[in-house]
């Protein structure tokens, strides 16, 4: 009883910790991250802008099979067993270099059917080899540190991305009054790599050189691929309906949208960094099973919904002065942000619910429940867009978030009536044979 306690109270402190660090980098990185946002908008306006965005909303769909979730079996492989680092480390590079590559060639073969011909080819080519090589690898490198519970390094990793996006963002306003999609997207490419190499750097000074090879058991594989399609299903919706309002409306629906959703994620920054901070400890919760790990989550579940009733609150009273930072263009995201003020709410449950799902071992579980929501999200996405154009991108985001809430709720109480049901037949097999 006094070692779980113990180990209770260590987890509790390492939770405040790494949340802490988590925090601080979330904090500067949200402070960056509006202070390019709306140089970028502005800059570029809301057609450019939309351009940019679609782009990154078609190339987010593939971005987590450039890792093949070999980030994610690094955490959970060596959060356990700090010794099995540089064989994971060297898988997770590895499987990414391979995985990122064929990732490209699918992204631009697709898009000369799913990105409008407005969209020059060369933007696509930028966006893809920038997210899915260099964001990959910096993201791998992070993971290696969550994996540690070193969550300082991790956020200065995420930081130093933000703050060389805003530096390439300052520049180009600078050097150009009103520069094109293509033309960010080579400082957005040139200040990603940079990135990349100096997470990369940081890594093999702090922890230390990976092994190189490609070995990996059957059962990782197929763990890795759930994860792969997890963070796809998630990608899809939330973004992909940035990338099909640029196919099926106009690239200005897509900037008022996409400038509305920037905002949403950048409100919900410090629950991210909450739930990163969580993540290792999960896992070692969950081997305990599911009524463990909710037990565990349950707090967090009310601070953070208490954080996004209040961001939604402030958002409501707040959306008319959006136009003011990003010029008149940008009139309409005000209503959009609006309808999409509710997002956070439902984030703030369905994400922690999720998250406990994969640290009690129910990662299947979890991807195909993601992938059903996502299906869901493209087909409604297929009707409503053409009718509606961003307002009915944001009625099928709300659509998609609460039937992730409902799913994953229903999922988890079904999954805990039948753990307790089986711990009650144990109890009274136990009793039986005492007698």
């Amino acid at each position: 009883m006094l070692s779980k306690l113990k180990s209770l109270q260590h987890l509790k402190s390492t939770l405040a910790r790494n949340a802490m660090w988590m925090l601080i980098g979330q904090g500067f990185k949200l402070l960056i991250q509006a202070l390019y946002f709306t140089i970028i908008a502005r800059s570029l306006g809301a057609q450019n802008y939309g351009a940019f965005v679609g782009v990154v909303g078609l190339v987010g769909i593939l971005l987590p099979f450039a890792t093949m979730g070999s980030g994610f079996l690094l955490i959970k492989n060596v959060s356990r067993d700090k010794r099995q680092f540089r064989q994971n480390f060297g898988s997770a590079l590895v499987t990414t270099i391979l995985s990122a590559a064929f990732s490209f060639a699918v992204v631009v073969g697709s898009s000369h059917f799913l990105a409008p011909a407005t969209i020059p080819m060369k933007l696509i080519m930028m966006v893809a080899g920038s997210d899915l090589f260099c964001t990959s690898l910096a993201t791998v490198c992070g993971q290696a540190f969550v994996a540690f519970e070193r969550m300082n390094w991790t956020a200065s990793i995420n930081v130093l991305l933000s703050a060389l996006r805003l530096a390439a963002a300052v520049i180009l306003a600078a050097v150009k009054s009103h520069p094109t999609a293509l033309e960010w997207g080579e400082f957005y490419l040139g200040s990603t790599a940079i990135v990349a190499l100096a997470a990369l750097i940081l890594v093999l000074a702090k922890l230390g050189a990976p092994a190189l090879n490609f070995a990996r058991r059957a059962v990782e594989i197929r763990e890795g691929f759930y994860f792969s399609v997890t963070q796809s299903a998630q990608t899809i919706y939330n973004d992909i309906d940035k990338a099909m309002l640029a196919r099926l409306s106009t690239l200005q629906a897509t900037g008022i949208y996409g400038a509305a959703y920037r905002l949403i994620d950048v409100s919900f920054t410090p629950v991210a960094a909450v739930l990163a901070a969580a993540y290792p400890n999960l896992f070692r919760v969950g081997a305990d099973g599911l009524p463990a790990t909710l037990r565990y989550v349950r707090p967090l579940i009310m601070r953070a919904l208490g954080y996004a009733t209040l961001v939604a609150v402030a958002l409501l009273a707040g959306a008319g002065m959006v136009p003011l930072f990003l010029g008149s263009e940008y009139r309409l995201t005000s209503e959009a942000l609006r309808w999409l003020a509710v997002l956070p709410l439902l984030k703030a449950v369905h994400s922690f619910l999720a998250d406990t799902l994969t640290g009690a071992g129910y990662q299947a579980l979890r991807t195909a429940i993601s992938a059903g929501v996502a299906v869901f999200n493209v087909s409604i996405n297929m009707w409503i867009i053409p009718a509606y154009s961003w307002r009915g991108a944001a009625w099928s985001s709300i659509a998609s978030d609460a039937l992730l809430l409902s799913a994953f709720a229903t999922t988890v109480f079904v999954l805990l009536r039948r753990s307790q049901h089986l711990a009650d037949r144990t109890r009274v097999i136990e009793a039986g044979a005492e007698a």
